[in-house]
């Protein structure tokens, strides 16, 4: 499950719920995707 935190110049935040540590969110930009350690 997942749930989008925002979404500014294109680029989409996600948080997934019970996803794989360490805890991080995703940025959506198109076909491109990073995940970000927090």
């Amino acid at each position: 499950m997942s749930f989008k935190v925002a979404r500014f110049y294109g680029i989409g935040i996600k948080i997934f719920f019970g996803d794989h540590p360490p805890p991080h969110f995703h940025a959506v930009y198109g076909e491109y995707n990073a995940l970000v350690g927090i």
